[in-house]
């Protein structure tokens, strides 16, 4: 397989890195889904958060591959859902603020979509879902850690890096480490393997 085969279809760094780790050889390119207005569609059609992350995860790999026909492409999305209420990526340190006290003392799921599609097809999917309890930390805490981690977290769903600091804020954690940053390895290198695009 060469590099063009293959093609992560965000712009996300850390979707980027983790599939680097794992010695895929793939190349970026970024999609342009509208994902604000994907969940407002699928709020008002009922959507769960494991269709909503499914379908934008479709949408994505649809868009590029629409451009690069003959390759295989990998699209991921990701929704963090605590009582059925959708989290996204704070603008500023007070977003973050805001996010991060709504989710302290609240077990919370990272539900992830991710699909494989060739010709605007799709050849495979799959829906990982981790459980996390943040703990009830204190007002101390929280202007620390946003003190530490500085503009960071704006890239992270829930204000958090789990990679890092953001490790602190949890009680318990169950599920897939490399999906709740994004992109659960496991399940997508097992499509990979079904589809002959790395060694069996």
């Amino acid at each position: 397989m060469t590099e063009s085969n293959l093609i992560l279809a965000s712009a996300s760094p850390t979707r980027a890195r983790l599939l680097a780790n794992a010695g895929v050889p793939f190349r970026v390119e970024a999609s342009d889904v509208d994902e604000d207005l994907w969940k407002r569609r699928a709020r008002e059609t009922g959507a769960t958060s494991e269709e909503t992350a499914l379908a934008l995860a479709e949408a994505k790999a649809m868009a590029v591959s629409r451009r690069f026909l003959d390759c295989w492409v990998i699209g991921a999305d990701q929704m963090l859902d605590c009582e059925d209420r959708w989290f996204d990526k704070p603008v500023d340190r007070r977003g973050a603020e805001v996010a991060l006290r709504a989710l302290r003392g609240r077990t919370h799921r990272m539900v992830n979509g991710v699909v494989l599609v060739r010709a605007e097809e799709i050849a495979d999917c799959h829906v990982a879902v981790a459980t996390l309890t943040v703990r009830a930390f204190s007002e101390e805490f929280l202007t620390w850690y946003l003190d530490q981690t500085g503009d960071s977290v704006l890239g992270s769903v829930g204000a958090y890096r789990l990679e890092d600091l953001g490790v602190q804020l949890f009680d318990a954690i169950d599920g897939d480490h490399s999906g709740i940053l994004g992109l659960p390895l496991i399940p997508l290198l097992a499509m990979l393997r079904r589809h002959g695009i790395v060694p069996d």
